[in-house]
């Protein structure tokens, strides 16, 4: 049997399950966290959501598949640098790269369709039932529906540190209703009991500032990905154009390693080099990690809590104004915010074609879900049980299956029943 006895830096803790699950006699029990995602309809379904650029607009753009890729390869890069650098670790004793991995493959696994901004419409639909945010939808999907079935969905059994990793947020959005983002489910509130376990009191408020070693990791190359790589596309794309770039760092007044990095990308621009230089970037954003010793309520049960990551104030600003520069010129461009608007008008019309049938007398409307799906809903009688599950079927699909519901939903002319129509 495969274990990581061999691995001082867990325990048993990390280890557990909320269920029993059955010993690998060849994969240790993070391996097996991984392998379960990766095997996943939920994961495969990532290469057809956007990332930046609506999915399929061209073929180079990176997806929520690719993305979640490039943070995995930079998770595990940061790990083996961290093993070979800081003075905390060795041998026996070292960040497990498979659960760092597994986090990142599965941190936007319950991203919707349509980016953020479908994140964001589907949080406004399903406010009255519990909102909707991505992270949290991420551990509904590790945690309870990830494998499908015709009476009901069941989630993987995921070991409790791999539960952790993708805990970004651990605040309940009861907590505070008015939140657009930034929270889990109120339903929710066990599985974070059960990873805040040797907490002390419930509902310590103090709990909720504090991340797990791999959260921190897998946000870090999460960051490193999107500043880095989405540039790229932006580029690419044409939005980052050297005359735009120009006269948003005019108005940015910059000076020092600030106006050295825009003076960069516009180089980059001029040179046609853009993918060779920002990829040339990520091994310096690897580099400029390090580990920290820290105090925290759970520092004595785990060294994922033992240990923080620290990242070179001078790289997170780099970080940081790439993202702005993004923000403003290809996150505000008038494209995107026309795909972003088709994007919420096909989410609103399909919940609500849906919500017509289910969130009422769930037992007269027209069937219009997937057997499975209809199946289940119907047998719940609580109607924020039944919303729950129609945001399931509807965060679930890719931007293109979102775009065929909506013309068969409303389109006379698409998928016409009547031949020759």
């Amino acid at each position: 049997m495969t274990t990581l006895s061999a691995n001082r830096f867990y325990n048993e803790f990390d280890l557990a399950c909320r269920e029993h699950r059955e010993p690998d006699d060849y994969r240790t029990p993070f391996q097996t966290d991984r392998d379960r995602i990766i095997y996943s309809s939920a994961f495969r379904r990532l290469q057809a959501k956007t990332q930046v650029f609506l999915s399929g607009e061209f073929d180079f753009y990176r997806t929520r598949l690719t993305h979640s890729l490039e943070v995995a390869q930079i998770g595990r890069a940061i790990c083996s640098y961290l093993l070979q650098t800081s003075p905390y670790l060795d041998a026996g004793f070292y960040i497990d790269s498979d659960l760092v991995e597994a986090v990142c493959l599965a941190h936007d696994l319950g991203h919707s369709p349509f980016g953020h901004a479908g994140e964001r419409t589907l949080h406004q639909l399903m406010v009255p039932f519990g909102g909707f945010e991505g992270n949290a939808q991420s551990l509904r999907i590790i945690t309870e529906t990830i494998y499908p079935g015709l009476a009901s969905r069941r989630g993987m059994n995921p070991t409790r540190a791999f539960i952790d990793g993708i805990l970004k947020y651990k605040a309940l959005f009861r907590e505070d209703p008015s939140a657009s983002n930034h929270f889990i489910y109120d339903d929710q509130s066990s599985w974070r009991d059960f990873v805040q376990a040797p907490a002390g009191p419930e509902g310590d408020s103090n709990r909720q500032q504090y991340r797990s070693l791999e959260c921190e990791l897998m946000d870090w190359a999460d960051d490193t990905a999107y500043c880095l790589n989405d540039l790229v596309d932006g580029i690419n794309a044409g939005f980052l154009r050297l005359e735009r770039v120009e006269r948003w760092a005019e108005l940015q007044n910059l000076t020092g390693d600030q106006a050295h990095h825009v003076a960069s990308v516009l180089s980059a621009i001029r040179e046609h080099k853009a993918e060779a230089r920002f990829s040339r970037r990520i091994g310096l954003f690897i580099r400029s990690t390090s580990l920290v010793e820290r105090s925290t309520p759970f520092s004595n049960s785990s060294s994922r809590y033992r240990f923080g990551l620290f990242v070179d104030p001078s790289i997170r600003a780099e970080a940081n104004l790439y993202k702005k520069l993004s923000r403003d010129l290809v996150f505000d461009h008038s494209q995107l915010h026309q795909l972003e608007r088709k994007g919420r008008v096909i989410l609103e019309g399909i919940f609500g074609a849906f919500a017509e049938s289910y969130l009422n007398d769930a037992r007269f409307g027209l069937r219009l879900l997937p057997e499975s799906f209809d199946r289940i809903i119907r047998s719940k009688p609580d109607r924020r049980v039944r919303a729950r599950l129609v945001c399931d079927y509807v965060a679930g699909m890719t931007d293109g299956f979102a775009l065929r519901t909506y013309q068969r939903l409303f389109d006379p002319d698409f998928g016409s029943i009547v031949p020759g129509l």
